[in-house]
């Protein structure tokens, strides 16, 4: 199990940032992803794998004026 903005979610072998944001349906054009506090640049995503009781945070950033 791991942690996705505080809520449980279920961890699975080979699972990446990519893989997650997929499963989330987080399409948002603008996002930061943390893994245990530590900010993941986005040409991490595909290999950067998550871990069984990670703490992951996907922050959505929004603009305007």
């Amino acid at each position: 199990m791991i942690k996705v903005n505080g809520r449980d979610f279920p961890w699975e072998e080979g699972l990446t940032v990519t893989k997650l944001l997929e499963k989330k349906n987080y399409t948002f054009p603008s996002i930061v992803i943390k893994i245990n506090d530590k900010t993941i640049s986005e040409d991490q995503w595909e290999i950067m794998a998550i871990e069984d009781g990670d703490d992951v945070k996907a922050i959505h950033l929004i603009t305007g004026g």
